[in-house]
């Protein structure tokens, strides 16, 4: 793979971190939010909450599958001494 290929890939790869990450954080914190806080508004801050992390879930699912398809499309560089040697036709 080219340089400017790693590079745009490690960018997608941190974007899909990130967005994951986010995931996971507004899951968690809408089980915390559930057994601390009483409030009339828990409730609906952890709707909100699931219904944000559900929306990210499917963009994230969309990103993820570009990005294989993307980073499949890519040629494959191999290194020096790699490639398989061909045979000497000999006479």
């Amino acid at each position: 793979m080219e340089e400017d290929a790693k590079n745009r890939f490690r960018l997608k790869f941190y974007g899909l971190t990130i967005e994951l990450n986010i995931i996971v954080l507004l899951v968690a914190l809408s089980v915390i939010i559930f057994f601390i806080v009483r409030s009339q508004y828990t409730p609906i801050a952890i709707l909100v909450m699931l219904i944000l992390a559900l929306v990210l879930s499917l963009d994230f699912v969309k990103r993820y599958r570009e990005t294989k398809a993307w980073l499949y499309a890519q040629p494959k560089k191999s290194k020096e001494g790699d490639e398989p040697k061909q045979k000497e036709k000999t006479e």
